[in-house]
């Protein structure tokens, strides 16, 4: 089989959260108790899982999703239109399980002319505390799962079901949580935020905090700093890998963007680092595009940029 024929089977199944994502773009964010007005507005699917399903199926993947959203069809309008928008984007949603009488998690969103953010998220218990139907009939056709850490109920089932079939779990350490997490040892691979990372050991200083880390899972362990160096560690020796220089205009969603596309890229055969650059490219673009996941690149977009080393002219 050819690596291109590999890049179009590899299917990677995102566990985790989805929510709908209210942006609002404004100059500065506003004081305590002040107003300020919004100069743009847009809705759009957002949430670790959902945005990563984006990426990987843009990215020429086959993008399966489970999680758990509100329901039934109908009443839950938020949900109805996620998962509409997920299937224009060729996301097989067959595993989200919808709970009647809740509400699909929603978030506002404000972003500053730099870039920066800020973020309020609903999202009622009663999914977070959802499990899966069926993990193991869930995991059967994935080649890799990735999964974030936001419904720990939900991932847990299908990071056990996936380890159990062998398979590479990729975990997005993306909320805080505890340095002997079970889902650690399950997984294969975490990539940290770096808030996350920082609250979860109490490091400051992020090379010690993946040190911390790694006393507690035999995983590939790494962390994204933004605009700065990826840090991961090879041994009990901290590697970094540049990312991409670029002017952000929407952060929004880059660190799942990341995440898809390192998994992708696993998928088909990639070394970590290597995987982790294209992801890193992947994230790079998106950064330069208004609109969330809407911002997410194509695959020739990301292989120009890894090759050149430089954005391509629409990126710019």
């Amino acid at each position: 089989m050819s690596h291109q024929s590999s890049r179009r089977s590899a299917r990677i199944l995102c566990a985790g959260v989805i929510v709908l994502d209210e942006i609002f773009r404004i100059e500065e964010f506003p004081r305590p108790d002040g107003k300020v007005q919004a100069n743009g507005f847009f809705v759009v699917n957002g949430g670790c899982a959902a945005n990563a399903s984006v990426a990987v199926a843009r990215l020429g993947g086959r993008a399966l999703l489970a999680a758990p959203m509100g329901g039934p069809k109908g009443v839950d309008v938020n949900g109805d239109r996620v998962l509409r928008a997920l299937r224009r984007e060729h996301v097989d949603c067959a595993f989200c399980q919808r709970i009647h009488g809740l509400t699909t998690p929603v978030s506002a969103i404000f972003m500053n002319s730099r870039g920066d953010r800020s973020v309020v998220t609903y999202c009622d218990q009663r999914i977070a505390a959802t499990t899966p139907t069926d993990a193991d009939v869930a995991v059967a056709g994935a080649d890799v799962l990735l999964a974030d850490n936001c419904f720990p109920d939900f991932v847990l089932p299908l990071c056990a079901a996936a380890r159990r079939r062998r398979l590479p779990v990729v975990l997005d350490g993306d909320r805080r949580t505890v340095a002997k997490d079970p889902l650690f040892c399950l997984a294969t691979h975490v990539i940290f935020s770096s808030q996350c990372l920082r609250e979860t050991t109490g490091a400051a200083d992020l090379a010690g905090g993946l040190k911390r880390i790694a006393c507690n899972t035999d995983a590939f362990i790494a962390v994204s700093n933004g605009p700065g160096d990826i840090l991961y560690l090879e041994g009990r020796t901290v590697r970094r890998l540049p990312v991409f220089s670029i002017a952000a205009v929407d952060t929004v969603g880059a660190g799942d963007a990341f995440h898809g596309g390192f998994a992708l890229a696993l998928a088909e055969g990639q070394s970590e680092v290597e995987a982790m650059r294209f992801g890193a490219a992947v994230a790079a673009i998106k950064c330069t595009r208004l609109g969330g996941s809407a911002g997410i690149p194509g695959r020739s977009e990301v292989e120009a940029l890894i090759a050149e080393g430089r954005l391509p002219a629409a990126a710019q």
